[in-house]
C-alpha cells in the first residue's frame, strides 16, 4: 500500500480528547490488526501527516516516535518510517467517558493509561455533564469497545442514565466515582460514599471545628455534586450541634468571623478567598476554609487549604485494574482529610 493511501486509513476525531499522537498511534496499529498494513510498507512522512490530517510536526513525529518504542515502525534516514513487525494485536479497546476535564480527573486519565500501557487502545472523550451527549456517545460507541470506563455526573436529565448504562454489556462495564441507582447486574465500579465521607472527614477534623460556631456548604444551585453530600453535611451538624447552612451564591452571602465555609468548586474557591482578603479576616483564626478535591495547588496556597478528597490516583489504577483483570467488584475508594492551616 502506498503512504498516499495509508492515509485514508488514519483519521483524528477532533471531539476525543485522547491525545492526537496518541490517536496516530492507534489508527496505524488498528490498521495493521486489520490487515490493511503490510510489514515492510512504506508509511507517509512527517509533512505529508501534518498537511493531511491538519496536526503539527511535533503531534506527528511523537506518534511516529511512539510506535517505534512499541517495536512496530522504524526509520531509514533519507527513505522515511516503515513498519517493520505486525504481529501486533490488543484485545483492549476502552473508551473513556468522564463527565468534565479538571485537575483531579486528569490525575484519573494519567494513572489509568499508566496502569494499562501501550498494548490497549484508549479513546478518551468528555460529555461536559450534559446528558443528551452522554447518551448519544453511548449509543452511537456501544459495540466499538471492549470496555467502558464512566463518570456519571450530569447536569439534568441525569435520572434516566441508569438506562442508558444498562444497555452496555455489564463484563464491558466500569463505573468511576458515583454508583447510579437502577443500573443493574454484574459490573465493576470504584466509587465514593458520599454521605459517609464527608461526615467522617469532617468528624475528624472536629477539634479545630470547634473553635468556630458556625459551618456554611457552598452547593451552587444545578450543581452535578451528588446530594448526598448534603445528607452527610446535614447529620454531621446535627449530631454535633453546629450552626449551619447552605447557600448557593458566594458572593451574595454575608461573611462573618466565627464561620467555616466548605467549598465544592474552584470558582467558589477563588471568590471566596478574595472575599476574605478585602474584609481582613484572617483566613485559618477568623474564618475557616475546607476546600474538596485536593490539588497540588492547594498545599502551597495561603499555607495551605484543607481539603477532603478521594484518592483519584487509585481511582484510575483500580479502573485499570479490573480492565486487566476483568473482575466485576465494587470498590469503596478510601476519603481522606488533609488538615492545614486554613481550619
Amino acid at each position: 500500500m502506498k503512504p498516499e493511501d495509508i492515509i485514508d486509513y488514519i483519521q483524528i476525531d477532533e471531539y476525543s480528547s485522547t491525545p492526537k499522537y496518541k490517536q496516530l498511534t492507534n489508527a496505524i496499529l488498528h490498521g495493521i490488526e486489520l490487515g490493511k498494513f503490510e510489514k515492510g510498507s512504506l508509511l507517509p512522512s512527517i509533512n505529508e501527516l501534518s498537511f493531511s490530517l491538519e496536526v503539527s510536526r511535533d503531534t506527528a513525529e511523537k506518534g511516529y516516535r511512539n510506535l517505534r518504542k512499541l517495536g512496530v515502525v522504524d526509520s531509514v534516514p533519507g527513505k522515511g518510517y516503515f513498519i517493520i513487525n505486525t504481529d501486533f494485536s490488543r484485545k483492549l479497546k476502552i473508551c473513556l467517558l468522564f463527565n468534565k476535564l479538571s485537575t483531579h480527573k486528569k490525575i484519573i486519565y494519567d494513572s489509568f493509561t499508566e496502569a494499562i500501557g501501550e498494548h490497549a487502545a484508549i479513546d478518551f472523550y468528555i460529555y461536559n455533564n450534559d446528558f443528551a451527549l452522554f447518551k448519544k456517545m453511548v449509543i452511537s460507541k456501544r459495540d466499538e469497545y471492549s470496555h467502558f470506563v464512566i463518570i456519571p455526573h450530569f447536569l439534568e436529565g441525569g435520572e434516566n442514565a441508569h438506562e442508558v448504562i444498562n444497555t452496555i454489556p455489564k463484563e464491558k462495564l466500569i463505573i468511576l466515582d458515583k454508583l447510579l441507582p437502577g443500573v443493574t447486574g454484574n459490573f465493576a465500579a470504584a466509587y465514593e460514599n458520599f454521605a459517609q465521607d464527608i461526615y467522617d472527614a469532617l468528624e475528624q477534623a472536629l477539634d479545630r471545628l470547634s473553635c468556630y460556631n458556625t459551618i456554611k456548604m457552598i452547593f451552587p444551585k444545578g450543581s452535578y455534586f451528588p446530594r448526598e453530600i448534603l445528607t452527610g453535611f446535614y447529620r454531621f451538624c446535627q449530631q454535633y450541634a453546629f450552626n449551619h447552612k447552605v447557600i448557593h451564591n458566594i458572593n451574595e452571602e454575608e461573611i462573618n468571623a466565627g464561620e467555616v465555609y466548605i467549598n465544592l468548586m474552584e470558582d467558589d474557591l477563588v471568590a471566596l478567598i478574595e472575599r476574605l482578603i478585602v474584609q481582613n479576616l484572617k483566613i485559618g483564626e477568623d474564618v475557616g476554609v475546607i476546600s474538596y478535591n485536593e490539588t497540588p495547588l492547594k498545599r502551597i496556597i495561603l499555607d495551605g487549604i484543607t481539603t477532603i478528597s478521594t484518592d483519584f490516583k487509585n481511582l484510575g489504577s483500580l479502573a485499570a485494574a479490573f480492565v486487566l483483570n476483568g473482575k466485576t467488584e465494587k470498590v469503596a475508594v478510601p476519603f481522606y482529610l488533609n488538615l492545614r492551616k486554613s481550619l
